[in-house]
């Protein structure tokens, strides 16, 4: 019985035994399990942190990518608003050179047109000068023939005959300028070639026709110099039928 019961004993000794020895390893493993979930600690406080950098990096690349994307346009307006402004100042300084060379061509014109003015009046006034030169220079010996008519001291026929002369002469002349005398008397009446001065009474003569003529008339070519002076007839007879 005594030997059973020591080898009863045995076992549970052993068993006591395995357990003291299994909790001497214990603490070890506590030891261990502590390190462990230490490592893991700063491993995933590791893979955290570098989760973080991660994250950042890349809101940072999202955040330079949307910059960048945002002054591309921008410096694409910059560009082409500067462009735009390269364009129209190349215009406004292409206008400007037409304007002064406009400007410039109106002066030379101006200045062409002034002296040509200028040119056709004085040939206009040589003209003149040269067409009354001709006329006056045709008249001179009429005027030398009046003077030798004061100076003469003929009888008074002799001195009307010489003025005759000189009339006649005188018409010559005007007749070679192509000026005439306005038919008068024994015309019709014209208000645009005759001036009335008065009427007269006449039997003999058509009414509204001229009577006599004070003031000779003249005309060049078709163009009426000066009317003639007339007195109109005013016939009775006709006037009361």
């Amino acid at each position: 019985m005594g030997e059973a019961t020591t080898q009863c004993r045995a076992p549970g000794r052993k068993s006591a035994d395995e357990k003291t020895g299994g909790g001497a390893d214990r603490p070890r493993n506590l030891k261990l399990k502590k390190q462990m979930r230490t490592v893991l600690g700063r491993l995933r406080k590791g893979m955290t942190e570098q989760e973080t950098e991660l994250n950042a990096l890349d809101a940072s690349e999202e955040s330079g990518q949307e910059g960048a994307s945002t002054q591309e346009p921008a410096a694409e307006a910059e560009t082409a608003s500067r462009a735009d402004f390269e364009k129209l100042k190349a215009e406004f300084d292409q206008l400007k050179a037409e304007r002064d060379q406009l400007v410039d061509r109106v002066a030379r014109l101006q200045a062409e047109f002034e002296n040509a003015r200028k040119r056709a009046e004085r040939e206009k006034q040589e003209f003149r000068d040269f067409a009354l030169g001709s006329v006056v220079e045709q008249f001179l010996p009429v005027v030398d023939n009046f003077e030798l008519a004061l100076k003469a001291t003929g009888s008074a026929e002799q001195l009307r005959s010489g003025v005759e002369l000189i009339v006649k002469q005188m018409e010559e002349i005007l007749r070679q300028l192509q000026v005439q005398p306005v038919a008068a008397v024994g015309e019709e009446f014209d208000p645009r070639h005759h001036e009335a001065l008065g009427t007269v009474e006449r039997e003999d003569l058509p009414d509204q026709h001229v009577a006599e003529e004070i003031r000779k008339g003249y005309k060049l070519r078709e163009r009426l110099i000066r009317p003639a002076l007339v007195r109109v007839a005013s016939n009775p007879k006709q006037t009361s039928e």
